[in-house]
Formats: C-alpha cells, sequence, structure tokens
C-alpha cells in the first residue's frame, strides 16, 4: 500500500499534464506547417505570374539623322566645275526615286575638249541611303553599317572591274571604305574611284571616273580618288547641314 502510493501518484501526474503537453506540441505543429504551406503556395503563384508577364522588348536607338539634303545641292558649284568640266548640266541630273525621304542621288558629266590635246571625259555620280530605326531590323545606323559592307563587296564584284584596289578611309565621315578599278565600256577604257562612307545613319555611295579620247588617255587614278573623297566629305557636310547638325 505504502509501495504503490508513490507510483501512483507520479502515473496521475503524467496522465494530467500530457494533455497539454499535447496540445501545445499540436498547436505548434498546426502553425508551423500551416504558415509553410500557405507561403509556399503563395511564392510559387507570384513566381508563375512573374514568369506569365512578357518582358519589354529591348529599346532601340533613335536614328541620328531624320531627312536628307537635296542631292543636287549637296556638292558646291566650284567643286563640280573643278571636278566635272563643261558639265552638260550645272545644276546636275536628279535620280528618280520612289521614297525621296530615304534615297536621293544626283549626277554630272561632261566632255572637256581640247582639240588637237584630246578630250577628256569625267562623270561623277552618288547617292544617299537613309536607314531608320526599326524595333524588329535594328537601329539606323547598325543598318546603316551593315550597308556599307555590302556596297563595298557589290563594287569590288562589278563585272568586268580590274587592278581593283580597296582600302579603308579616314577623315570621311565615321567610316568609309575606297575602291580603284579600270573598266573597259563601250570600247573605252575608264578608269573609277568610289568611296562608301557612312555618317550616322546616311550611306553615301560616290563614283568619279573618266575616260580619254582622240589619243588622251584615262584621267590618272590618284587625281580621280582625290577628288572623290573630297567630293565625299562635302556630301557628308551636307547631311549634317541639313539635319541642322
Amino acid at each position: 500500500m505504502y509501495r504503490k502510493a508513490p507510483r501512483i501518484a507520479r502515473i496521475l501526474t503524467c496522465a494530467v499534464a500530457a494533455p497539454a503537453l499535447l496540445v501545445v506540441a499540436g498547436c505548434s505543429s498546426d502553425s508551423g506547417s500551416g504558415s509553410g504551406a500557405d507561403g509556399g503556395k503563395k511564392d510559387s503563384g507570384a513566381a508563375q505570374e512573374q514568369q506569365k508577364k512578357p518582358s519589354a522588348p529591348p529599346t532601340v536607338a533613335p536614328a541620328k539623322f531624320a531627312s536628307l539634303p537635296d542631292a543636287c545641292k549637296a556638292l558646291k558649284k566650284d567643286t563640280v566645275e573643278d571636278l566635272v568640266p563643261k558639265a552638260d548640266k550645272a545644276e546636275g541630273t536628279a535620280d528618280e526615286s520612289s521614297n525621296p525621304q530615304t534615297r536621293r542621288g544626283c549626277s554630272w558629266g561632261g566632255l572637256d575638249d581640247k582639240g588637237v590635246k584630246g578630250s577628256q571625259y569625267h562623270y561623277l555620280t552618288y547617292s544617299l541611303q537613309l536607314f531608320e530605326s526599326n524595333q524588329a531590323l535594328g537601329s539606323g545606323e547598325k543598318r546603316a553599317t551593315e550597308y556599307v559592307s555590302k556596297q563595298v563587296n557589290k563594287v569590288q564584284g562589278k563585272e568586268g572591274a580590274k587592278d581593283v584596289r580597296a582600302n579603308p578611309a579616314e577623315g570621311i565621315g565615321d567610316q568609309a571604305s575606297t575602291v580603284g578599278y579600270g573598266a573597259r565600256e563601250a570600247g573605252t577604257d575608264f578608269n573609277h574611284a568610289v568611296v562608301v562612307t557612312r555618317t550616322g545613319n546616311v550611306v553615301v555611295t560616290l563614283d568619279y571616273n573618266g575616260a580619254g579620247y582622240a589619243g588622251t588617255k584615262a584621267p590618272d587614278p590618284a587625281d580621280l580618288l582625290k577628288g572623290a573623297q573630297k567630293a565625299a566629305q562635302e556630301v557628308v557636310a551636307s547631311i549634317a547641314a541639313a539635319n541642322k547638325q
């Protein structure tokens, strides 16, 4: 009797304390698991919503130039007279274009007849190509840069061209290349000096060439190149002036 009493007291004490412990443990367990489950669902849902939202497309840099100058007024009168003596039309002949907002051009041709000393024919032509920035195609400058490479390759690969010489050029726009070559055209030997240059988002392709008649040789390639570079610099300057830059 006396031995069992302490044991019964201890059993009753544990029995009374156990429910309290279970309640505390149960509450603690419910609170922790409920919070973790709800939070996980909320975080997962937020992540899924974030993934569903389309990302904004990358922005394209605006084009530097918005317009082209009058091509036939891009060169100074004195420059035209110097490069194309006795030009058929001093004001030049404008290229026909379906979209003059993005493409223009002009040309001059003239025969300098020196009588018994022979004659020399000079021809100067150039085109202006403006590239606008496009979300799908890229910035105007990027598109113009790609076009420069295409134009240089096109000139170098011209059918019938011989003694082709291509070199990078400095001091003409943002990037420039020159291509010199000879060609037999309509039974006459011509020398060509071509400058392909980019200023901002505009590409200028200029061809200055000439031939000799009545025993006169074709114009010297070095002189043609010098004249072509001078003309290209003036055209580049006219583009900036037309855009008030």
